[in-house]
């Protein structure tokens, strides 16, 4: 006898996944959204020093504010940023401000290095360096964002940053160190060129 075999019978056809829709946002999921970022002063523009930037401490651990740097300077602040202390850029930065540091205080500006770094690492480096300026700690970078020149998701921009009694911002970009100090002294050149123009008023006038 001839042996009949079964044939198997054929697989179904695969059955097409139906797409899941996704789950509606709850009301609490629509209400819960990132903030925007605060924008970033630019030159020109008048910031509210009250609370600008948070506290931070200078190398020497005190406590201070950008208001109150403002108010206890003669014409305002400068703030120069730097990524970390004692590397070779940023002892070349601070060191620019250092050496000209006379010229650049001319004004009756204060001068000030700003970074995410301890203060035991910056009073290393202004030590070292024999700086004649302190040096602000703000590890939590909260000043440094706030002038817009922190890095993305962390570290920071080398940069300059200053501003007036009146909190307007004189200037504000992001650059090397010789870029940076070049930046100020432009600035302190317009501020005598100002200063000599009120004068010559003032003796005409007389």
């Amino acid at each position: 006898m001839v042996e009949l075999r079964k044939r198997k019978a054929p697989a179904p056809p695969p059955v097409a996944e139906k797409k899941r829709k996704p789950a509606p946002k709850s009301k609490a999921t629509e209400t819960v959204e990132a903030a925007p970022a605060p924008a970033v002063p630019q030159v020109g523009e008048t910031i509210d020093l009250e609370d600008f930037g948070g506290e931070i401490e200078t190398n020497d651990g005190t406590k201070t504010t950008l208001k109150k740097l403002v108010e206890e300077s003669t014409s305002g602040v400068v703030l120069f940023t730097y990524p970390k202390a004692s590397t070779p850029g940023c002892t070349k930065q601070v060191c620019l401000f250092r050496d000209n540091y006379t010229h650049l205080t001319s004004t009756g500006l204060s001068i000030f290095g700003l970074s995410a770094d301890s203060t035991k690492a910056n009073t290393t480096f202004k030590m070292k360096q024999k700086l004649s300026y302190p040096l602000l700690c703000n590890p939590s970078a909260t000043l440094i964002g706030a002038i817009g020149l922190k890095k993305v998701p962390k570290g920071t921009i080398r940069g300059v940053f200053a501003v007036d009694k009146k909190g307007t911002v004189l200037l504000r970009e992001a650059g090397g160190p010789d870029a940076t100090a070049d930046a100020v002294q432009k600035l302190v050149a317009q501020g005598l060129i100002k200063e000599k123009s009120q004068d010559a008023d003032s003796s005409e006038s007389k």
